[in-house]
């Protein structure tokens, strides 16, 4: 069986990687790889690899699901439901060749988007399980309340960049290998937003946002596991002068559970019973996620014995009403040390079930015999 292809791996970037490692990676491959400057044989199958990877783990909502469920939850297709045979955006293949944007001008013109921002918030092994609302506080960049976000002192408004004519670029022409080429570069002057503030807000400095403490309440679904995501669209900072806000991700860490073994949404259990308990059979109690339970260990239970406690486990995040199930096995005890009487009545079992035991001349077992004649 083949290898399930990792997008981190192909790319060369930890799974904690940035938006921004994320490209910066894409583009050192691509100009390594990309077919038209590589005559390896390999080229363009590699190079299919890293632009389905560069795809998935540039766009927030895809990574997240791709962290949760790998690439089975982007719909078990190659290439996650895109087509593996195209070559990313030409946008992003342009700006890795020749540091620019083929299609920077439709972004050009309007103010920088804000930055993503993660929480890292603990909660209980129980939480994960039925799920739970928290209630988290960060510090963020929201809208200026003195310029309302357009960066400008009160009474007067952000005017025309005479540089770049409020187009937020500026356009040059290059010969390349592959012919001539218009490259498109953010205008330096007003850093791509196509305005200038003359006379900045006294209250943010002409950023258009503050540093304010933000309170949020996040509902977390049942079934949520270590390391996984929620993305909050919106929830991030705000951009600079207007700039729409960024996502916020909670990163969820979970406790865990003393006694109790997670595997996806199957919850395992080992128990110790004695030997009597196992030949005579006995009632346990079984720690759950909603507390002890009795369980019946039948009569005659042999050791590694899995008593499984249906719909007892953890509820499946992408279907409603399902959940795993509570594994118990059983862990027959063998006694280090035993009481005389204790090795009397074991002895007198061996002699009944005509069992050879290690025992020696003159002892217990001897003694044993001699009284039952």
């Amino acid at each position: 069986m083949a290898t399930e292809l990792d997008y981190y791996t192909v790319l060369g970037v930890e799974r904690t990687a940035t938006d921004a490692e994320i490209k910066k990676a894409f583009r050192k491959l691509a100009q390594q790889w990309h077919p038209d400057v590589n005559t390896d044989p390999g080229a363009q199958a590699r190079f299919k690899e890293i632009n389905e990877a560069y795809q998935v783990l540039s766009d927030p909502q895809r990574r997240q699901t791709y962290n949760m469920f790998g690439r089975a939850g982007l719909g078990g297709e190659s290439g996650a439901g895109f087509d593996p045979g195209a070559f990313g955006s030409f946008s992003d293949i342009f700006d890795a060749f020749f540091g620019g944007s083929a299609a920077a001008g439709s972004r050009r013109g309007h103010p920088t988007a804000g930055s993503d921002l993660r929480y890292d918030l603990p909660i209980t092994f129980g939480e994960a399980v039925r799920g739970t609302d928290k209630e988290i506080q960060f510090p963020v960049y929201g809208t200026c309340e003195t310029c309302h976000g357009n960066g400008a002192k009160p009474g007067t408004e952000p005017v025309t960049c005479d540089s770049c004519g409020g187009r937020g670029e500026i356009r040059s022409t290059r010969r390349t290998m592959l012919g001539q080429m218009v490259n498109v570069t953010a205008c330096p002057k007003c850093n791509g937003e196509g305005k200038l503030v003359t006379e900045p807000c006294p209250a943010c400095h002409g950023e258009g946002r503050t540093e304010r403490n933000r309170t949020l309440r996040v509902s977390i679904p049942a079934g949520i596991d270590e390391g996984h995501q929620i993305r909050l669209s919106n929830e991030g900072e705000v951009g600079v002068r207007g700039g729409p806000a960024g996502s916020l991700y909670v990163a969820v860490h979970v406790t865990p559970h003393a006694q109790l073994r997670r595997e996806g949404t199957e919850l395992l259990y080992e128990a110790d019973i004695s030997i009597v308990q196992a030949a005579l059979g006995t009632t346990i109690s079984v720690p759950t996620v909603d507390g002890d339970e009795p369980v019946e260990v039948k009569a005659g239970t042999q050791p590694g014995t899995e008593i499984r406690l249906r719909g007892r486990g953890v509820p499946h995040l992408r279907r409603t009403g399902s959940k795993g199930d509570l594994h118990v096995f059983v862990n027959v005890v063998v006694p280090a040390k035993l009481s005389k009487r204790q090795r009397e009545l074991l002895a007198e079992y061996a002699i009944e079930s005509g069992e050879v035991v290690a025992v020696g001349h003159g002892g217990i077992l001897d003694k044993v015999r001699d009284a039952l004649g």
